[in-house]
């Protein structure tokens, strides 16, 4: 039986990854951060199968306790900041926790569990300002927020872990990734959330920034058997992981407003207080690396996932 310690659980991607990894019979670690509301709402059906350990990415003493304590083979650093609008109102503890939290895990996992594999959560938001369309993993980084910013630290970190001592480290380059378990603050959510509302009545009308920014959207729990498939290979390495397509906000938004039978101009508003300082135009992966190492391929496309996502907020207010 194998065991995994997941930093960031109760998240998105944590609780698609646990679900994944309790289905092929691991052990399940979760690191929590002690706060004075948990939230557990996406991984409520698997709280009895999960044991949890207090810890925080921004202390090495706590992260070293619970690798001793869980002996890990598979650790998967999924905690962060990790809302890149935020990242300019805590930049400090953006770098703390997104970058430097990296390092804290990495060194943790030498002292206490060197053999355990390690997998790290990095973005597509590295890119930033790109450099060259579609980005892969040769791609230079050019990060346009204190978040891309703190993801490329530790991204760097983790290769360089995985040279000075030869450790089992990992990066996934993931695009983004969406599904009815995304936080609120996201655009994606925020358009299914507000659809669903103003389809009830709840609400009238839907603020938005850059609607003709574009991205690579996939289904996090495509994303997920990814991260896990890059811990199975024989040698460790760093893979992107996206669609291969690009979508503008606008489209995702055309596409909820029509599934629920309503006109999305009469609704959005494009709102100067939703721009960004500095504005990641396009990202596109390229994820053919993926593709023929892992064996990995997305199985829900965009338009089924924009839909899932309506559905799933519409029923959440029933």
């Amino acid at each position: 039986m194998k065991t995994a310690l997941i930093t960031g659980i109760t998240g998105q991607d944590g609780s698609y990854l646990a679900e994944l990894l309790l289905e092929q019979g691991y052990k399940v670690y979760g690191l929590k951060r002690r706060t004075a509301t948990p939230n557990l709402e996406n991984i409520k059906s698997l709280i009895n199968e999960i044991d949890f350990i207090s810890g925080d990415l921004r202390d090495i003493t706590s992260l070293t306790e619970a690798v001793q304590l869980a002996k890990p083979d598979e650790i998967y650093n999924l905690a962060a900041q990790s809302f890149v609008g935020d990242s300019w109102r805590q930049p400090i503890y953006t770098g703390e926790v997104t970058g430097l939290g990296v390092t804290n895990m990495l060194e943790a996992i030498r002292q206490a569990k060197p053999d355990a594999r390690f997998y790290q959560a990095s973005s597509s938001e590295m890119f930033g300002k790109v450099l060259e369309t579609p980005q892969k993993e040769t791609t230079p980084f050019y990060p346009r927020s204190p978040y891309g910013v703190a993801k490329v630290y530790g991204h760097w970190i983790t290769v360089n872990y995985r040279e000075s001592y030869d450790m089992y480290a990992c990066s996934g380059i993931l695009f983004n990734h969406e599904s009815p378990r995304r936080g609120i603050d996201f655009v994606t959510r925020k358009v299914t959330d507000a659809v669903a509302k103003i389809k009830l009545g709840i609400q009238d009308k839907l603020h938005l920034g850059n609607i003709d920014s574009k991205r690579d959207w996939g289904f996090a729990g495509d994303y997920v058997k990814a991260m896990w498939l890059m811990l199975q290979q024989d040698e460790p390495d760093d893979y992107v992981i996206a669609t291969g397509e690009t979508h503008t906000v606008k489209e995702f938004v055309e596409i909820a407003f029509e599934h629920v039978g309503l006109n999305w101009q009469e609704h959005v508003v494009q709102d100067p207080q939703f721009m960004r300082p500095a504005e990641v135009d396009i990202l596109l992966g390229d994820p053919s690396k993926a593709k023929q190492k892992l064996k990995w391929e997305p199985q829900i496309n965009f338009e089924q996932l924009v839909k899932m996502m309506v559905d799933q907020d519409l029923e959440n207010y029933h």
